[in-house]
């Protein structure tokens, strides 16, 4: 795949003696190959799996927000179960 993407962008390099807009085309080609290919941006630039990467990022942002919140949580669970235990009894 990666020989085909370089054969069609000397290609293209070629055909912009004739026509300068074939430049632009291979110019394309060679950002989206750099930008989006190997060893791209993200995740990846990391050495991890994409996927596992992006369920770290979720994983720690929720753990920030139960340490932040937990109190206040705690506290609401708290005050509902005295409610439900008056309530009940």
């Amino acid at each position: 795949m990666f020989v085909l993407l370089l054969i069609l962008i000397l290609a293209l390099f070629g055909l912009g003696f004739l026509n300068p807009l074939w430049w632009v085309a291979a110019a394309v080609l060679i950002f989206g190959g750099v930008h989006y290919g190997r060893g791209g941006g993200g995740s990846a630039g990391r050495g991890d799996d994409s996927g596992y990467g992006d369920y770290r990022d979720y994983r720690d942002r929720q753990d920030r927000w139960d340490r932040r919140y937990r109190r206040q949580r705690q506290g609401r669970w708290n005050r509902q179960d005295r409610r439900d235990r008056e309530h009940r009894g």
